[in-house]
């Protein structure tokens, strides 16, 4: 029954099953020559079943066609970004976007295009981003300029912290894999180009309308505002402000989304409310071309194309007197992001957009009926809240999982923002249409800014009442989608008890409780020496169970310490080093950890593991130290003279782990 409804779920799974198993087995040639003698095969042999009502075989190798096409479709992305050698050299990039302005730099990313080497020029796949100083030339370039700029590649790396975020593999999905830093005086020549490409334009225009806002008054925090809420211009925020919207549970207005789009629709269509009858085609397709044009304006990012899509194959089935399945439309829209870009669908936005989305066509006409209001006020409230509840619970497992927080006040501040930000959309629009005619422009300027510092007033009011957020909860890997579909699977069987078993909800919490619990016993009944790769003073860390027994010289918690307490639901217990030797024996295992180091002390305490810490070190320090075999890990703090000079007197390479170097250490004692 699903198939014929919904028939881009069956086409949809495999291509995503496929795409993960590209990440995590990167299939060869090998994968692909015996997936073909497999597959078509197949395909001759379902022509006999053809004659039938059903054709099973056709299905199954349908979906492993999928399955493999989506194995192949990442694994040929990711070998598309090259391969850079850790060396200066000339390359040229075209910039992907403005320069992003910092307290003192700029930050900018570019797509790699030409290595200039000696033995000729080399096409470049992958983009990079690099910082800059701030020189004035920076300011003035433009998306889409060519430069060509000498400089050394630098791998973009993670800390190796446990649990951290994966960030390589995070920037690897965005085709980023080097970082680099220019100047005037690497900077050969740049240029712009005859003709800019499509996505360089809509950035341009973007500017300029930003910059209109700032021409009829709205300046400062409000102008970053008001750019975030209604073209998606998150850049310009400060850390302040982006913290008050994460915690009062409503930074989702500012990824312009579904909600943008949705409005914007109701709002133009409703304006051409003179288009009826024979006109009202017209009407559907201007309304389309508005929404495109807006999704051109915002960047074309997954999550309005994703509701640009999903708006247009809706409204063209109702062009051609069609009844077009909301959940259809919405895998269809998926599975054209997906086949383009493989990659997006390990993007946090597009996983977060997405799973709303889903919860909110499956069960929001369900739940809008539980409580019905003739007062209109009330009746337009309670659509706003079961919108809320079911998009909280489609991107509750992602919300815990990658953001390690919970905003307790959603309801109340959905309720009271989302009006809000409505109007700033509906207006933030129609100012740089009314812009020619300044009384207008100025008077809605005027309206926004007014609405803009409401909203920001509440969002921080918000954001400091008590218990505004839980902090500090994690999940595992697997633990998310086992919650997603128990949540979803639950919300089902609620509201159709009659038709659909119990068995399912109950057995998908079972596995999710079992995962949390195998998780959890993996825990208790091991023990772990951590020696985290974070800022400031060092931190070592030695788990036994589930309690995380902290050694340092500072009385805060770094952040690498609570997400990994928070992930695994340690019990942390501090102990101060101060810089003084500490010796600690566990499981057999003896574990120095020192901010100076003589032969005296080793002799004593005879370690299995050296764990240096501090700026005290001296290369001289190191002369004439027998360690016996003991592992010796430096912590970032430690220079990189005393680590070299370490390095050449060490016998064995695998001896010696640098923090700075080699990302955290772990060990399972």
């Amino acid at each position: 029954m699903l198939n014929k409804e919904i028939p881009f779920l069956r086409l949809t799974v495999p291509l995503c099953a496929g795409i993960i198993s590209g990440r995590y087995l990167e299939p060869g040639i090998l994968f692909a020559v015996i997936s073909l003698i497999i597959l078509v095969p197949g395909f001759l042999y379902s022509l006999h079943f053809n004659k039938f009502n059903s054709n099973l075989v056709y299905g199954y190798v349908l979906s492993g066609a999928l399955f493999v096409c989506g194995s192949e479709l990442y694994t040929n992305q990711m070998n598309r970004l090259s391969d850079l050698a850790n060396r200066s050299g000339t390359y040229i990039v075209e910039l992907s976007d403005y320069p992003e302005e910092k307290t003192n730099s700029y930050r900018l990313t570019g797509k790699l295009k030409v290595f200039i080497g000696e033995a000729g020029n080399k096409p470049l796949g992958g983009s990079l981003i690099f910082n800059s100083r701030k020189e004035p030339f920076i300011s003035g370039l433009l998306p889409g300029d060519y430069l060509r700029i000498r400089f050394t590649p630098v791998p973009l790396t993670n800390r190796g912290n446990p649990d951290e975020f994966d960030y390589r593999f995070y920037m690897a999905n965005q085709g980023i894999r080097y970082s680099g830093f220019i100047s005037s005086e690497n900077l050969e020549n740049y240029s712009h180009p005859v003709h800019r490409k499509l996505r360089h334009s809509a950035l341009i225009i973007r500017e300029k309308i930003i910059r209109m806002y700032e021409k009829r008054g709205i300046t400062g925090r409000r102008l970053a505002l008001v750019a975030a809420i209604t073209l998606g211009q998150r850049s310009m925020l400060d850390q302040e402000q982006k913290q008050s919207f994460i915690r009062a549970g409503v930074m989702h207005i500012m990824a312009v989304s579904g909600l943008h789009a949705v409005i914007l629709s109701m709002f133009f269509f409703n304006v051409l409310f003179f288009l009826k009858r024979r006109l009202n085609i017209l009407r559907v397709i201007l309304t389309i071309l508005f929404l495109w044009f807006f999704a051109f304006v915002t960047g074309l990012t997954p999550s309005v194309l994703r509701a640009t899509l999903m708006f247009s194959f809706l409204q063209t089935g109702n062009l051609i007197k069609r009844n077009v399945n909301s959940i259809n439309s919405v895998l269809a829209s998926a599975f054209m992001l997906i086949v383009i870009h493989p990659s997006v669908l390990f993007d946090i936005g597009f996983l977060l957009s997405y799973s709303a989305v889903i919860f909110i066509i499956c069960f929001y006409r369900n739940l809008y009926t539980i409580a019905g209001f003739k007062n209109w006020l009330a009746d337009k409230a309670w659509q706003s809240v079961a919108v809320t509840l079911l998009a909280q619970a489609g991107t509750l497992p992602l919300t815990i999982s990658a953001f390690n927080r919970f905003p307790t006040w959603f309801i109340l501040t959905n309720l009271i923002i989302v009006p809000l930000s409505s109007l700033m959309i509906i207006i933030g629009c129609m100012i740089p249409l009314t812009y020619p005619v300044g009384f207008v422009s100025h008077s809605l300027a005027v309206l926004l800014n007014f609405l803009t510092g409401i909203t920001e007033t509440l969002t921080i009011k918000a954001s400091s009442l008590p218990l505004s957020s839980i902090e500090n909860i994690g999940m595992g890997s697997l633990e998310p989608s086992l919650l997603f579909a128990a949540l979803f699977f639950f919300l089902v069987f609620l509201f159709n008890k009659r038709s659909f078993p119990v068995l399912i909800p109950l057995l998908s919490l079972l596995l999710f409780i079992l995962a949390g619990s195998i998780r959890e016993f993996r825990t208790r009944t091991s023990s772990e020496l951590i020696v985290y790769n974070g800022s400031g003073s060092e931190v070592t860390c030695l788990r036994t169970g589930k309690l995380l027994n902290m050694y340092c010289g500072r009385d805060s918690l770094p952040p690498e310490v609570l997400r990994h307490s928070a992930s695994a639901g340690l019990q942390i217990k501090t102990y101060r080093t101060n810089g003084s030797p500490v010796l600690i024996e566990v499981k057999s295992k003896r574990i120095l950890i020192s901010g100076s180091l003589n032969d005296e002390l080793l002799q004593t305490s005879r370690p299995d593991y050296v764990i240096l810490t501090g700026t005290a070190l001296k290369p001289q320090d190191s002369n004439n130290l027998d360690f016996r075999g003991a592992r010796v890990i430096l912590t970032p703090e430690v220079s990189s003279d005393f680590y070299l000079v370490m390095k050449s007197q060490a016998r064995n390479a695998d001896t010696l782990h640098y923090i700075k170097k080699s990302g955290a250490f772990r060990m399972k004692l």
